[in-house]
């Protein structure tokens, strides 16, 4: 994806997210990683941004190392984004694109147990979710923008993916998940799988049972699914 390519989609992914709710206010915040064709480094939405009214003449523009070039004042996530990009392309080559959101219902969840009492965001509940996203480790709460988290992402990444489970989300507890895939719109459905289910979990009178050990094995040999 070239870098003009690469700034409407940003736009398009945000006002779609904005308009449906999965984001709010200046919430939130949507990167791309460059192909060295196009210069490399990355863009992303400016700090304090809305979502739903991005520029795209506007994005910021980030060398290789994080240094801004060009555009508005980067999202200070922008540190958070490029370690998650350093882990998860050692698993995931084609990784271009990193969203995050203070999804209300991912956020719920977090604020029902504390990470140690619940290392990942949901069990196995339903086929889509094993299949579209798969495990969201929960990083333990530190304060918006704090280096720690980014570290600890990263590590979490690692941890899952020499395990054999690649993972495609990391969720800060009482703040909101981050996805990642190969392009805008592939992010932005994993992370409409994973709040929809969320939603779902939220929503059960009782704490829904998860699929069984078969049915999953059965995801992963039809559909390799990563769990």
């Amino acid at each position: 994806m070239n870098e003009s390519r690469a700034r409407e989609e940003i736009c398009r992914v945000g006002r779609s997210l904005f308009e449906r709710g999965y984001v709010h206010a200046t919430a939130g915040n949507i990167s791309v990683r460059l192909d060295d064709a196009d210069g490399g480094g990355f863009l992303i939405t400016p700090t304090d941004a809305c979502l739903g009214f991005l520029d795209p003449a506007r994005l910021a523009r980030l060398d290789r190392e994080g240094r801004q070039t060009g555009g508005d004042k980067a999202s200070k996530t922008i540190a958070l984004h490029m370690q998650i990009y350093g882990a998860a392309r050692r698993f995931d080559a084609a990784t271009c694109c990193v969203i995050h959101t203070h999804s209300t219902h991912c956020v719920a969840l977090t604020l029902r147990a504390t990470s140690d009492e619940r290392p990942e965001l949901l069990p196995a509940l339903t086929p889509y979710f094993v299949m579209k996203v798969g495990h969201v480790p929960v990083v333990p709460y530190h304060r918006p923008g704090d280096p720690a988290a980014a570290h600890l992402a990263a590590r979490t990444i690692e941890h899952y993916g020499q395990a054999g489970t690649p993972i495609r989300a990391v969720m800060l507890e009482r703040l909101g998940p981050n996805v990642w895939h190969d392009s805008p719109a592939a992010a932005m459905a994993t992370l409409e799988e994973l709040e929809e289910t969320a939603r779902l979990a939220c929503s059960s009178p009782l704490p829904p049972a998860p699929l069984g050990a078969s049915q999953i094995e059965e995801l992963r040999q039809s559909f390799g699914a990563r769990w």
